[in-house]
Formats: C-alpha cells, sequence, structure tokens
C-alpha cells in the first residue's frame, strides 16, 4: 500500500472516529436527563425538545426556514415565526431542513444526507407560540422522497413507536372508500393518539392507490404531532 493511500485511510478513520465522538456526547447527555431529570425533559428531536424557549433553540445546523403554511416565506431566523400564519390554536409553524454541512457524516454515507429522521426523509416544522415557547413538533414523510424511499413511508409509524414506547396508544382505522385499494395488498388510513405526563402524541398515516393508477403512484403519508399534554 502506497504512503499517500495509507495518509488517505489514515484520514478517513479519523473523520470517523471524531463523528463518533461528537454523537456520543449527545448521547450520554440524553441518557443523564433521562435518570437524573423529570419526564419529558429529554429532547423530543435533537436539540429541540417541547416547551423550551424560542430564544434558546440552535442558531446553527439547520437551513431553509420558511412559514410551513406560506413556503413563499423565507424567514431569515426564528426569531420572525411570526411572520408566519397562525393556525387555529395561535402556532407559527416554521419548516426547516438541516444542513448537511454541520453533518460530518454526510460526507460518507448518503443515509446522513438531506433531511432524514430513523432514514426516512422528512418535512420538519417547529409549532412556535406567541409565548416565544416551542409549543409543538410535527414530522412528515416527504412526498417528493425517490420512489424506493417513499415505498417505505408507512414504516415510520412503527418507528415512532419504537422511539416513544409501544404501549398506550389509542388507534382508529379506516376502510377503503370509493375506488381506493391496497398497495402490495397493504392498506392503512389510521389515527393515533397518545399521552403521558408531559406529551400528547398525534400519529397519522395513510396507504392506499386508487383504481387503475400506475405502480408508482400511491398515497402514502405517515405524519407526526408531538405537543404539550
Amino acid at each position: 500500500m502506497s504512503a499517500h493511500k495509507r495518509a488517505r485511510m489514515a484520514c478517513r478513520w479519523n473523520l470517523v472516529l471524531a463523528v463518533t465522538l461528537l454523537l456520543a456526547v449527545p448521547a450520554a447527555r440524553a441518557a443523564e436527563q433521562q435518570a437524573g431529570e423529570p419526564p419529558g425533559s429529554a429532547n423530543d428531536l435533537r436539540e429541540f425538545r417541547v416547551g423550551m424557549p424560542v430564544a434558546a433553540l440552535p442558531a446553527s445546523g439547520y437551513k431553509d426556514l420558511v412559514c410551513a403554511a406560506a413556503p413563499e416565506h423565507a424567514l431569515a431566523s426564528w426569531s420572525e415565526f411570526r411572520a408566519c400564519p397562525a393556525d387555529p390554536a395561535g402556532r407559527h409553524a416554521v419548516r426547516f431542513a438541516y444542513d448537511e454541512q454541520a453533518n460530518p457524516m454526510a460526507r460518507l454515507n448518503d443515509r446522513f444526507q438531506g433531511t432524514r429522521v430513523a432514514g426516512q426523509p422528512v418535512r420538519l416544522s417547529l409549532l412556535l407560540g406567541d409565548d416565544d415557547r416551542l409549543d409543538g413538533l410535527r414530522i412528515e414523510t416527504d412526498p417528493d422522497a425517490r420512489l424506493y424511499l417513499r415505498k417505505k413511508a408507512f414504516l415510520f409509524a412503527d418507528q415512532v413507536r419504537a422511539r416513544f414506547g409501544s404501549e398506550g396508544w389509542t388507534c382508529a382505522e379506516g376502510k377503503p372508500q370509493g375506488d381506493e385499494e391496497p398497495v402490495g395488498g397493504v392498506f392503512y388510513r389510521e389515527h393515533c393518539e397518545k399521552r403521558t405526563d408531559t406529551r400528547h402524541f398525534v400519529l397519522d398515516r395513510e396507504l392506499y392507490r386508487h383504481a387503475g393508477q400506475k405502480p408508482d403512484s400511491f398515497v402514502e403519508d405517515t405524519s407526526l404531532l408531538i405537543e404539550p399534554r
């Protein structure tokens, strides 16, 4: 093996080691929170925790901030959230994406590229209230993801249950209506909710196609809303 090749391999392994250590620190902190702080104190997603003040939202690592209800309206920072339309509960939804430049793993593995949760391409929105707090977090599977990933979007619901606990969900399942039919023998129109001491989870998923649609045309959406109880 040439000296140049050995140097390249050493550089790559050093990068992997550095990233591993960086990822280990938040994991250790999360474990400390769960062991030593009240339930609900651990973050819900990355640095985001329902109930945290807007002033504490991370200033880096995220990009493309826009109003979820008006994507043509770009924001320069979280603090501009009031420029976005409010929902009936008075919350302003700000959609955003992960900044790959802040994630060294994105240069090594495409699984870390783009905005993903549990490996699934998603659209993320923070629901910010006029009380200057994070009043909710919405995660939706990305309808514009590549076909082979979009076909797996219904599995995100199972990953949510694995992350937040499989017990305590109350679910209602709908039946096909009109010309709706299963995709590969699978049909979902499911609405689930779960309440803990500190959180209210709302999980919805759909998977079906309309009769006569092309094989690559189907409805498949999974969304999760996390809000205070």
